[in-house]
């Protein structure tokens, strides 16, 4: 795709401008000073997943400001949120959305200068002021999706079409599971009962790891999360059905055709990564104006071109390859979605009963 680098009105906030203004031709009045705008950083720390921010983005950015994106990655959220917490600095971290009350009440997140974030303007009103983060006081998002059912359509008995197909007992030790996706797993078990995957009855939740226990009899796991591993398991048919997500599907069409994705009928789950700053950021300002490039229409559009996910910023929709736009599974329909629920984030008290689940199901003996 074409990419057109403009300065989309940034650039004057770059410059340090000096006026007076005087009434009539008395020069004793004190002139008006606008701010100066901090220096730019020479170098910003993008921490993110490996892969999700294309190179050619951040040379872009570096060719324009002058200033170095170093980009570092991790394996798992859980991972980066220690290394947060363990004082590491960052300028910008993507995370998922259901991290930010707890981060901000932890003191580790910036509060963003949206004078210095315009592009905020082209995010869909749907995925502005969630409940995650009133007024995106913390968090410009980034990308989304979906949690679905990964599937080896020509080994399969019967089209899968829900949830509740991975107990499945003419799949025993066919079927695979997240071993790091805690929340998703735990949400995916309770939309296969019937209830709300962010369910905070105790009962409820004890159903659930009732039918987590019987699956772990049968289940394959496939480590933290690595795309490559689910593609490999399932174009060599050692699994037939595993929760996974459309980044999945896509490696894994590359090596075998018949892998599908399914979007259940008691609802998928759905993700939302978004760009935070640090508290411990000397680089804001440069931070922010970071963001605000990477909300451009063209650069947002170029970075889903290229790493193959949904992105909030409906400015950015016209410039995105109509084979992506249009791809159910990168973009799914709304009516695909009616019954699908975010993850959405836990108070303490919701956090120590889904560890305590999540705890009793990974520490059991096998049944």
């Amino acid at each position: 795709m074409k990419r057109y680098i403009t300065l989309s009105g940034v650039g004057a906030i770059l410059v340090l401008v000096l006026f007076a203004v005087y009434r009539g031709v008395d020069s004793t009045k004190t002139p008006i000073v606008t701010p100066a705008a901090p220096p730019l950083a020479a170098e910003l720390v993008l921490y993110d997943w490996k892969e999700n921010m294309p190179q050619a983005v951040l040379d872009a950015f570096t060719q324009e400001y002058g200033v170095k994106v170093n980009y570092l990655t991790y394996e798992a959220q859980p991972e980066a949120i220690d290394n947060m917490r363990a004082g590491q600095t960052y300028d910008v971290v993507v995370i998922d959305s259901r991290f930010i009350p707890m981060l901000a009440k932890a003191g580790l997140l910036a509060a963003l200068h949206k004078n210095n974030i315009p592009n905020l303007r082209n995010i869909s009103a749907n995925f502005r002021e969630l409940a995650y983060d009133p007024d995106n006081r913390y968090s410009v998002p980034y990308n989304w999706g979906t949690t679905g059912l990964v599937v080896r359509s020509d080994l399969v008995a019967e089209p899968v079409t829900r949830w509740a197909d991975l107990w499945d007992s003419r799949y025993a030790g066919r079927t695979g599971i997240w071993a790091g996706q805690d929340r998703e797993m735990i949400g995916l078990t309770l939309k296969s009962l019937g209830y709300s995957a962010n369910s905070m009855k105790p009962g409820e939740l004890e159903r659930a790891l009732q039918r987590l226990l019987e699956l772990k009899r049968d289940v394959v796991f496939l480590g933290d999360y690595d795309p490559a591993s689910s593609a490999d398991v399932l174009a060599s048919g050692g699994v037939v059905i595993a929760m996974g997500y459309a980044s999945d599907l896509l490696l894994g069409r590359e090596k075998n055709p018949a892998i599908t994705y399914v979007l259940p009928q008691e609802g998928a789950l759905m993700w939302n990564d978004t760009f935070v700053i640090l508290a411990n950021s000397r680089n804001q300002y440069t931070a922010e104006l970071f963001l605000n490039f990477l909300m451009r229409p063209d650069i947002n559009a170029q970075i889903a071109n290229e790493n193959h996910y949904a992105t909030p910023n409906e400015a950015a929709l016209p410039f995105i390859d109509p084979a992506i736009l249009n791809n159910p599974v990168i973009f799914p329909p709304n009516d695909s979605l009616v019954k699908a629920e975010l993850i959405l984030p836990l108070d303490e008290a919701g956090q120590k009963l889904y560890a305590d689940i999540w705890r009793r199901f990974t520490g059991s003996s096998t049944p």
